[in-house]
Order: C-alpha cells, then structure tokens, then sequence
C-alpha cells in the first residue's frame, strides 16, 4: 500500500436526525459521504470503509416479525447479512458515480463479511445491546415467553429486546479484503460490525449478537496495518466535559492521556466511549494515528486541520 486508511462511516452519515431513513433519504446521505471519501481518494490515499447498521438491522427485525405469519422469518445474523447487502450497493453506487463524476478510475466492492466471535465470551451471558422496536410490558412478556428474548426497559420509552455484544476476534473475509485492496479496489466491509459467528470444529455457525461497529472497525484497521484509522460521527472533535459549561475540544492528544480521560468517566459509554475505545485499540495495535471527526470535516481532518488526532 501507499497512504492507507480505514474510513468508519458513522450512521449520522447514513440517517440524519429527524429523518425517517427512507431509501431516497439514505441515498442522498451516501451521496454526501461518497463525495468526501472520493477526495481522500483524490488525494492518493487506497481505503477500505466500514459503516453501522443500527436503525437498518431494527427495520429489517421489525419486516421479519411482522410478516412472519406470511413469509419466513430471519434471525438476527441474516437481518446483519441483508443490511450489509443493503446498505453496501447505496455506498457503492454514490462511490461509482462520484468516482466517475471527478475522472477517477476504481473499481468498488462489497464484501459481505463474518466476523468471528467466542461461544464462551462472557458477553454472550449477559445481553446488554438494545435492538429492535420498543414495546409495551404485556407484548414483551409475551416474546419473552414465546421466543425467549431477554427483554429490558427504557423508563420513557418502553421495553426493548436486548442481544449479546461479544468482542470481534477475527474477520473472517480478511483475505479477500486485503487481496482488493493490493488492487486498488474501494473496499466496502464489515458493515454493522459485520456478521457475528463462532467457529466450532473448524465449521462457521450464526449466532444471534451484535458487535460493536468501531470496535471491529479497529480490529479490521489495526490488522490491516493501515496508516491512518478515521472514525466519522457526528461530533466535530471528542469534547472534555461534554455539554457543560466547561466543554473544550481535544485536537492533537497522545493515547495515555486520552485513556486517562476515558477512564475518569469522560466518554458516555453510549455515545462517544466505544469510538474512544476503539482509537486506543487501534494504537495499542501499532497504528499510527486515529482521527474522529464530523463526516463534513472528513476531508480537513485527514490533511490535519480539524477534528481530533489521537497518537501514540
């Protein structure tokens, strides 16, 4: 490789606040996305990409319960499959066009890619992932009878199932991946933190969880030995005391003191923690720089000039 980086697309880019996700409204999203990761292109660099899946893998549920006295239905790893499906022909078609549009001849693929996960994770054990529709306490103890959902509640909202989010331990299409990459090929791959899966005697099995996006984003990019690890959100920079009277952006920070902020409680865990976390993987692994920032910085930033650098 020459200049390489590992872009994660973060699902603001996907679905925008206050959008209802339709296909023309993700379109018009990956448009955008496409149109400052093909600058990054431009600017000589050979990328893989990576994305979430969050409110796609819930709509794919909800198709699947509702139609389910019609057509068969799909368990959590096929919904995981269907959105990488989905979601990697509208990234992959915004890319083409604007590939083409600015003169620039790549190909782009997709790889629908399993992620290998351990049937002993202690996270297996213990579902903490919400997915899915929210419901009412007598509709979830109903699918916690009949399906056996382990089944949590939201104080305001409701009830919601909730899935194991055990730790990625291998990609198992890494081959294939690094293969195009050696291309030149604009890779598309382990979408939603990708499939998760077990090996058991040598034989790959399904298995119904949902890995964290950034943190199989790391695994990918720190194997892949990529130059530079880009977490796109929605957040300009990682903010110290977040929305307070005292917040401050971090610009250029080394790995230690970022850990020592994230463990003094700084990053929510369900907000900007796992990207956090996994820009500290990544390094930990050998990277050489991470960078977090808004998609509509993407472009500045990799040259320098806006979001947060974290180095070793």
């Amino acid at each position: 490789m020459g200049k390489s980086a590992l872009v994660a697309v973060g699902g603001n880019s996907l679905i925008r606040a206050g959008e209802k996700g339709t296909i023309a409204e993700q379109l018009e999203n990956t448009r955008r996305t496409a149109h400052a990761i093909v600058r990054l292109v431009d600017l000589g660099y050979e990328l893989a990409i990576t994305h979430g899946n969050g409110p796609q893998v819930g709509a794919a549920l909800i198709r699947s319960e509702r139609a389910s006295n019609q057509v068969y239905g799909h368990p959590l790893d096929v919904c995981d499959a269907t959105t990488q499906g989905e979601i990697g022909y509208l990234l992959q078609q915004s890319l083409c066009n604007e590939l083409a549009a600015r003169g620039l001849r790549h190909e782009v693929a997709t790889i629908v890619s399993q992620v290998v996960v351990a049937a002993d994770d202690p996270a297996m054990q213990r579902p903490t992932k919400p997915i899915g529709p929210f419901y009412s306490r007598e509709q979830a103890e109903e699918k916690r009878r009949a399906l056996g959902w382990q089944i949590v509640e939201d104080a305001s909202r409701g009830y919601r199932r909730v899935v194991p989010s055990p730790e990625p331990l291998e990609v198992v299409e890494e081959g294939v991946i690094r293969a195009l990459l050696a291309q030149r090929v604009l890779v598309v791959a382990v979408g939603g933190g990708g499939i998760p899966v077990t090996r058991v005697d040598g034989q790959l099995h399904g298995v119904e969880a949902v890995i964290d996006k950034d943190r199989a984003s790391a695994l990918l990019a720190g194997r892949l030995g990529v130059d530079l690890f880009v977490i796109s959100t929605d957040a300009t920079h990682v903010f110290l005391d977040f929305k307070k009277p005292t917040q401050r952006p971090l610009e250029r920070v080394r790995a230690a003191e970022l850990r020592a902020h994230y463990e003094a409680g700084q990053f929510p865990p369900g907000n900007m923690g796992p990207k956090v976390e996994s820009a500290l993987r990544f390094l930990a692994a050998g990277g050489r720089e991470c960078v977090i920032t808004s998609y509509e910085h993407l472009v500045d930033a990799v040259l320098g000039a806006a979001g947060t650098h974290v180095v070793p």
